[in-house]
């Protein structure tokens, strides 16, 4: 592992020089990788496998088509390398359970009893593990319990393999059965493209994983942009000014020289009437925030979270829900606004995002 210095604390992280390619191609050589799953993260994460040299097939339910032509199209073949969950299970040695955490309560009892002494099991979120007494997801002694967490979409970890970049993911062992999970768990971690690999627990990564879709990368993101959206709206500005200084100056400019060299960076390339501004009302914002943020991780930490989504995500109705609340966002002012800014891109700078989601011979992949 490399000594890396994150802040003036010390973590230990495993990078593609300490475990090389070639390295995950020697310990995964007899290894048959069962992707169990082709909706978020089952696409990015085999295609790489595949791209990758190693032996992948995919378990998918035939019944839910969309996902199943999805493969079809990406090139896996029915009855070759493309299965039904439980045939998969069978042939697979190590187990990729890629479900979300609802169906994965609800398909356990398929998997489990196809498991094999000496199979791993593998997870990208910790989630039904960590909450095993209200999953019912409690693996067998005998199986290596691993898990690789990309830290972003499906869409995000293919893309950033196609560019060479990678995404950094975290990596936990939860049962070591066989002596050998961990250097499983790593390879197949620099398998999927991992740009860099850092050590958790599957606690961990669930509470911080929750903590986050819930707060900055997701619900308070999208919170406070509706809330500057309306402010600005309310007081007289058109659609197209309040959506681009909500949101197009963030996802176009800003938050890219965050990503280039850090929140500095992006304050000296402002103007000092921004950073001023910026480091005035900075403290202000927190100071708001930060109860909500300290109830959010007490609602994750106890399980609360994890019971609203076991509640609510295994629904009958649930997509019918779910489409009805993502319709209502999609249809708001605000992101009417938004895809006719997108419209007025230009084109060329279009064209070469949508080159970036291609796959390897044109297949799609997000």
């Amino acid at each position: 592992m490399a000594k890396i210095d994150f802040g003036g604390t010390v973590e230990e992280v495993i990078t593609r020089k300490e475990f090389p390619m070639a390295k995950a191609r020697k310990v995964l050589k007899n290894e048959v990788i069962a992707i169990i799953g082709y909706g978020v993260q089952g696409p990015a994460q085999s295609l790489n496998l595949r791209d990758n040299g190693f032996n992948v097939i995919i378990g998918q339910a035939p019944e839910f088509k969309r996902d199943w032509d999805r493969a079809v199209a990406d090139g896996w073949k029915p009855g070759k390398t493309l299965f039904p969950i439980e045939e998969a299970v069978r042939q697979g040695t190590i187990i990729q359970v890629l479900l979300n955490d609802a169906a994965q309560r609800v398909v356990w009892p398929s998997i489990k009893k196809h498991l094999k002494p000496g199979d791993a099991l593998y997870f990208s979120h910790g989630f039904s593990i960590t909450y095993n007494q209200k999953t019912g997801v409690v693996p067998p002694k005998d199986v290596d319990v691993i898990m690789v967490a990309p830290k972003g979409s499906g869409t995000s970890v293919r893309r950033n393999f196609l560019t060479g970049a990678g995404i950094n993911s975290s990596f936990a062992i939860e049962q070591d059965a066989t002596g050998h999970a961990q250097e499983r768990c790593l390879a197949v971690g620099i398998g999927i493209g991992s740009g860099y690999l850092f050590p958790t627990t599957f606690p961990h990564e669930t509470n911080s994983d929750l903590t986050g879709e819930r707060g900055v990368l997701m619900g308070a993101l999208a919170g406070i942009m509706e809330a500057q959206y309306d402010v600005l709206r309310s007081h007289g500005h058109s659609p197209s000014e309040a959506f681009n200084e909500t949101v197009e100056e963030l996802t176009q400019s800003l938050i890219r020289l965050v990503d280039e060299r850090g929140m500095d960076w992006m304050y000296s390339n402002c103007s000092a009437t921004a950073q001023r501004g910026a480091l005035d009302w900075k403290p202000r914002f927190k100071k708001a925030v930060l109860p909500v943020f300290k109830e959010l991780y007490q609602r994750v930490a106890t399980g609360k979270e994890a019971e609203r989504v076991i509640k609510a995500c295994g629904a009958k109705d649930y997509q019918k829900q779910l489409a009805k609340e993502l319709g209502e966002i999609r249809d708001s002012e605000m992101w009417r606004a938004g895809a006719a800014v997108r419209e007025l891109r230009p084109k060329e700078a279009s064209k070469a995002i949508g080159k970036g989601v291609k796959g390897v011979g044109g297949r799609a992949t997000n």
